[in-house]
């Protein structure tokens, strides 16, 4: 596939002009040992509806103002514990100072880590209640469009 097919923009095959599709992140799915203490802290964090299933799961829903891309999070109970750093992690960004953010998430339950930073990062890495890594974004992570 060429790079002129990412994102629905139409890629010339032959005579014909197709359009590829792409997937969006529609829910991110954690495996928890403990569904309560994470659906508390990441509903808290993150300002979202917590439904606790009847088979021990928990969804966790946007708020209604939120944008209608904004993922929900589903919390799976493992009934193990975590093991070895994440290979995929949230990147969180807030309207608000970052610094008071962080404090926040701090008091909720998260800390901070260190995964080999330098300090001139422009994020802040931290742990959720169950060693979860997240980062807090010190910007928006968005290109700039070109036009």
């Amino acid at each position: 596939m060429s790079s002129a097919a990412v994102g629905g923009i139409p890629e010339a095959i032959g005579d014909t002009e197709e359009v590829v599709m792409v997937s969006r992140f529609a829910q991110w799915t954690l495996d928890v040992r403990d569904v309560g203490v994470m659906a508390e802290f990441w509903s808290q964090a993150l300002g979202y509806e917590m439904d606790k299933g009847d088979d021990g799961s928990a969804k966790l829903y946007p708020p209604s103002d939120a944008e209608p891309t904004a993922p929900t999070l589903w919390l799976q109970n493992s009934g193990e514990d975590k093991v070895g750093k994440n290979r995929f992690h949230p990147d969180l960004v807030t309207a608000d100072d970052v610094d008071s953010e962080v404090a926040r998430l701090e008091r909720l339950g998260a800390r901070r880590i260190d995964v080999g930073q330098t300090g001139s990062e422009p994020f802040v890495v931290l742990a959720d209640p169950e060693d979860n890594e997240f980062c807090v974004l010190r910007r928006e992570p968005r290109r700039a469009l070109h036009v």
